[in-house]
């Protein structure tokens, strides 16, 4: 049972924002504005959207 890819892409600065959602969009692998990646829909990387989910632009 495969999980479909997200795109996630980065849309707004983590400069100034707590420690654990910096952390959390680079354990996305995003660094900087702009930046996209297709990663897995699994139940832990949705909670690792949802935490910084002001900073990302998700398409299905």
């Amino acid at each position: 049972m495969t999980s479909k890819p997200i795109k996630i892409t980065l849309r707004r600065s983590v400069i100034g924002r707590p420690q654990n959602q910096v952390d959390t969009v680079k354990a996305l692998g995003l660094r900087r504005i702009g930046d996209s990646r297709e990663v897995s829909d699994t139940p832990a990387l949705r909670g690792m959207v949802r935490t910084v989910q002001h900073l990302l632009e998700v398409e299905a």
